[in-house]
């Protein structure tokens, strides 16, 4: 998991009974007081309370783990269905690896929103690998896929976000309309105030009717502070009067929503770059971070939106939404091959904890799980 967040000091929890307390309850009573003085002497020792506790917090942390990749792996459901069954089925009852075979995962691939440079990075290493005859049946080319696919998150900074020492850590969030922007701030928020994070949002959407009301709604909701107008009023101006109030007042970190607008509208390309200026020229060396939200379910018009949006700020990482509803989680590997933008997230679902952090490894393993993964 990424580590963004500072965390909060833990609390001291109820004693958990250690092991010496079952020892103690399974042996017969023999009528030696001193003996079982002593066990409950062990029992009550710091050690082992401190040893019991943290096999519970272990196993706890076990099984949590072990249902969020179980989450994953249902939200991932439809492209896998898209992508790896389908690979399966071509691979059913077939030996050995041949030109047919090659050519239909290549429609396979292509049709999964892997895109076409992509698929063909991956069709290349497989077809050197098949004549070097490192590779000799379709169960050792689904392995290579994998691998491949996972070398393409290779570069990533796997530490994520980091908060500075000082100063506030700020976030900008950009997109085009209805990917989800103000819903994926709440929930981005939410994960730092749960970590002990004194958040700010800025309502800089001041053209889409409710956004305001809709930022102030979540910033309630997760404990946020929200600096925020009236609709219409000038974004940069908005921005300007939050970091006058940021300036005064502890916070770790701010995040600025921004109207969605069209990548292909220059107009209001250049008002994003005018707010990035504003926010550098107020705060040095901010925005920290430049986010765009994507709609997986755009398949590949997210990538022409990735570029136009990295052409005009200089993107630093980005969060896919709606993977769960969709068959086109392709574009997940598409974007990692094609740009060395870091994912920082990807929405897999409606609740608060369905924002995952973007983990390359678990994305891979829970895409070519066995089994559907279907609730």
């Amino acid at each position: 998991m990424l580590g963004w967040f500072k965390k909060k000091e833990k609390s001291s929890e109820d004693p958990v009974p250690g092991s010496a307390e079952i020892s103690l309850q399974e042996q017969e009573f023999t009528g030696d007081a001193t003996a079982v003085e002593a066990s409950e002497n062990d029992q009550d020792s710091p050690e082992a309370i401190s040893q019991g506790a943290a096999a519970v917090e272990q196993d706890q942390k076990h099984a949590n783990q072990k249902g969020l990749f179980r989450r994953l792996q249902e939200g991932l459901a439809k492209t896998r269905d898209s992508l790896v069954s389908r690979v399966d089925d071509l691979f059913l009852g077939r030996k050995e690896i041949d030109a047919e075979l090659l050519d239909e995962l290549e429609e396979i691939l292509i049709t999964a929103d892997l895109g076409v440079n992509t698929t063909l990075d991956l069709l290349d290493e497989i077809r050197n690998r098949v004549s070097r005859k490192e590779l000799k049946d379709p169960q050792a080319l689904k392995l290579a896929l994998k691998e491949r696919i996972l070398t393409f998150f290779a570069g990533y900074d796997t530490t994520g976000m980091q908060v500075p020492a000082t100063g506030p850590f700020v976030i900008m969030v950009v997109g085009v309309n209805g990917v989800g922007k103000t819903t994926t701030i709440g929930k981005i928020a939410k994960k730092f105030t749960s970590s002990g994070q004194r958040v700010l949002l800025v309502a800089a959407d001041t053209f889409r009717a409710a956004a305001i009301e809709q930022l102030q709604v979540w910033g309630g909701r997760v404990g946020a502070d929200v600096v925020a107008k009236q609709q219409g009023d000038d974004p940069s101006a908005v921005i300007y009067d939050a970091l006058d109030y940021a300036a005064s007042r502890d916070f770790d970190v701010i995040i600025v929503d921004t109207a969605g607008r069209l990548h292909t509208k220059v107009n209001l390309m250049e008002e994003l770059k005018k707010i990035k200026r504003v926010i550098n020229k107020k705060m040095e060396g901010a925005p920290h971070e430049i986010m765009l939200i994507l709609d997986a379910t755009t398949g590949q018009n997210s990538i022409s939106q990735a570029r136009l949006f990295h052409e005009a700020v200089g993107l630093t990482g980005l969060t896919l939404t709606k993977l769960d509803g969709t068959a086109k989680g392709g574009i997940v590997v598409h974007i990692s091959h094609d740009f060395n933008i870091p994912i920082r997230f990807i929405g897999i679902g409606e609740k608060l904890d369905d924002l995952r952090e973007f983990d390359p490894g678990e994305f891979i393993e829970a895409l070519f799980a066995n089994g559907s993964g279907h609730k």
